[in-house]
């Protein structure tokens, strides 16, 4: 059969191509004889293959007036679509990016499904040969989300294993040790941005390129304490299933534990005295001052991201998150009312000695602790002092105890003094409600609201005890606010006046400026509540002050379940341990062990896509040792949300001869002995 075909010049000139090299490739492609005179093409051989070469034209013609440019694996491309009744038109117009004259699109159905795959699928396994395309296309996809604003970071990594090298031989820094292994990586990206992007991204961690070993370690000593609903526990000691307190005061559980051995750790520090320790690769949800400005909810960065940074001409970078609402802990019963308590480790004696006693010039206030106490009534004992008497106590009557002394007893403060007050943990770890009606009472009697003109109003508090303090800062963390404090030494201070007679100062003081969320209000004494209404109580705000080494410690990471991950940690920190918001590619797979490849997947974050790549035919593990990939294929093969995407020779887009080598290599593989066929390693 000859069939002939006039085409426009146009066309004709680009099915010719340079020096007739797209007119070979269609000769080597089809079974029938192919002859370009001028405009006209012919198409000779058994009917069969004249019809099936008359398509592939078509084919190739409509793509030509649509503006692509026709290269040699075009036409395979084409060819290899029809074969499997797919348009070669959907695959070739699916531009996944355009940087300059660089534009990626997949050439083969099988990566126009990886392709499909990775926009749907959360996670995507590209299994297959070199040179079929899975990290090129990986990458491209990565760089249009994140220019697209559906990620804020890309992560590219790869397990540090090949060829049985090991990283501490080669010489070098860590860069220079592991820039062999992620050099692919680093060559996909300058195809996909400029050169002076890439570093840029690199600087600030909106691309991260490291070894699968050193993504791993987001984590903090055994000892640093996580909030949970019953208090603080070290890190070291939660399991799966335990639950941590999240950024929104409520109870998260724990959904991994990785432990990570010995590395070393830091000392973050924020303004306010707050601290806590982690590894450098600890993650930080921070807003930068340009973030707030914008209106942008913050990133995530690493500690050693943020060292040497910290600062920006004097002004603090990086703010921190702080709890959006009040941390949720069970509700428990306490002896004495939680505002009452409050006003008694203000201004009240408490050495139970004697009938306890209340100091105060407010009527109000001594109004407001009468009626908070059952069966008690303060009488006036002389100036500003009243006895809190026992309403069925009174002389000559019968002998009853006295429930406020009763209460302070079974708390642990009877006999404290003004150093030496505290709050007891029942109240520390109590309901919401029972902490701000505490913290109203300390603040209504030894507190008070500072006013400064053009700016807004601050809390101070004064006390004598260095754990009444520390106490009250928890109070005011546990609420979403913040506290600083600064010690005021007793020796040298100028003489307080008692009846117009210095009394000179014992003991340090304390003072306190606290920061609490708007909605919270700090006191019930009106006098005080009015002033702090009038100029308002600003916004609680948290920066990163400095991070110190420390040296070198056990350490662990945990994961939890909140949509944000975020979890509370030493005086109150809000840190972060997963990957959100994140486009995260695993290159050369095959060399991970199950452990990493399970450590991989789980640290999984919400808005997040991960890629792994693979081929399982060059595994370079020791033989005892199992592939994670090939482990995990078996496992997830059915689970939703996960798809694998297998590519063969046919799908190999590099030189045609590496697609010879692969066939080769897989025809060997068939009758060689079964010990070198792809499987799992015994």
């Amino acid at each position: 059969m000859r069939s002939r075909i006039e085409l426009d010049n146009a066309i004709a000139a680009e099915l010719a191509g340079s020096e007739d090299a797209v007119l070979r490739a269609l000769e080597g492609h089809l079974e029938c004889a192919v002859y370009l005179r001028g405009n006209v093409l012919t198409l000779e051989g058994d009917d069969t293959a004249v019809e099936a070469g008359a398509a592939v034209i078509r084919e190739l013609s409509d793509l030509i007036a649509q503006g692509h440019e026709i290269a040699p694996g075009t036409i395979e491309a084409v060819t290899q679509a029809l074969d499997q009744h797919e348009s070669p038109a959907n695959i070739l117009e699916d531009v996944v990016w355009r940087h300059r004259a660089t534009k990626v699109a997949p050439k083969t159905v099988n990566q126009k499904r990886y392709v499909d795959s990775i926009r749907h699928n959360t996670i995507t396994f590209g299994i297959g040969p070199a040179g079929t395309g899975k990290t090129f296309l990986a990458v491209a996809l990565a760089a249009a989300a994140l220019s697209r604003r559906e990620v804020n970071r890309i992560i590219l990594t790869r397990p540090a294993v090949e060829a049985g090298e090991r990283l501490g031989f080669l010489p070098g820094d860590l860069m220079a040790k592991v820039d062999p292994y992620l050099r692919p990586l680093f060559d996909a990206l300058h195809d996909m941005l400029e050169p002076e992007r890439v570093s840029q991204h690199l600087e600030r961690g909106v691309i991260e390129v490291a070894p699968l070993a050193f993504m791993r370690g987001r984590a903090q000593p055994l000892s640093c304490g996580v909030l949970t609903p019953s208090g603080f526990r070290p890190i070291g000691t939660l399991r799966v299933g335990d639950l941590v307190i999240g950024c929104n005061g409520h109870p998260t559980p724990v959904i991994g534990v990785y432990p990570q051995g010995r590395k070393a750790v830091f000392r973050l520090r924020t303004q306010d005295g707050a601290s806590t320790l982690c590894c450098s690769e600890h993650l930080w949800h921070v807003s930068t001052p340009e973030d707030l400005r914008r209106g942008k909810p913050g990133r995530v960065l690493e500690t050693r991201q943020m060292m040497g940074r910290l600062r920006r001409m004097r002004q603090r970078r990086f703010a921190l998150p702080i709890l959006s609402a009040p941390a949720e802990f069970p509700a428990r019963d306490v002896p004495i009312d939680p505002y009452a308590l409050g006003l008694l480790l203000g201004d009240g004696c408490l050495t139970t000695t004697t009938t306890p006693t209340f100091a105060t010039a407010d009527p109000e206030l001594a109004s407001a602790l009468e009626s908070s106490l059952d069966g008690i009534e303060l009488r006036r004992k002389g100036g500003v002092d009243y006895v809190l008497r026992h309403v069925e106590g009174h002389r000559g009557g019968v002998i009853v105890a006295n429930p406020v002394t009763t209460g302070l007893r079974e708390l642990g403060l009877a006999g404290t003094r003004s150093h030496t007050k505290f709050v007891p943990e029942v109240y520390l770890h109590n309901s919401a409600a029972v902490r701000v009606a505490l913290l109203q009472g300390l603040l209504d009697s030894d507190g008070g609201p500072v006013s400064q003109k053009g700016r807004t109003c601050r809390i101070q508090y004064t006390t004598c005890s260095e754990r009444l303090r520390d106490h009250v800062a928890y109070l005011v963390r546990s609420l979403g606010g913040i506290a600083y404090a600064r010690r005021r030494v007793a020796l040298g201070r100028a003489p307080g006046l008692a009846g117009g007679r210095p009394v000179h100062h014992r003991h340090d003081a304390f003072v306190m400026d606290l920061c609490l969320p708007v909605g919270l209000e700090p006191f019930r004494l009106r006098r005080k509540q009015d002033l702090y209404n009038r100029s308002g109580g600003g916004r609680p705000m948290r920066f990163v002050d400095a991070i110190e080494p420390v040296g070198e410690m056990e350490t662990v990471c945990i994961q939890v379940a909140a949509a944000d991950s975020l979890y509370v940690t030493d005086d109150y920190l809000v840190t972060h341990n997963t990957l959100n918001d994140s486009f995260i590619i695993l290159d050369e797979a095959q060399n991970t062990s199950p452990e990493q490849m399970k450590m991989f997947l789980t640290r999984l974050g919400f808005n997040s896509r991960v890629v792994v790549t693979g081929d399982i035919t060059q595994i370079d593990l020791p033989r005892e040792q199992d592939s994670g990939l090939v482990v995990i294929s078996e496992i997830l093969e059915d689970v939703e949300g996960i798809e694998f995407v297998r590519f063969g020779e046919e799908d190999v887009v590099r030189h045609k001869l590496v697609r010879r080598i692969v066939a080769a290599y897989n025809e060997h593989a068939q009758r060689s002995a079964p010990e070198l066929r792809p499987r799992k390693r015994a």
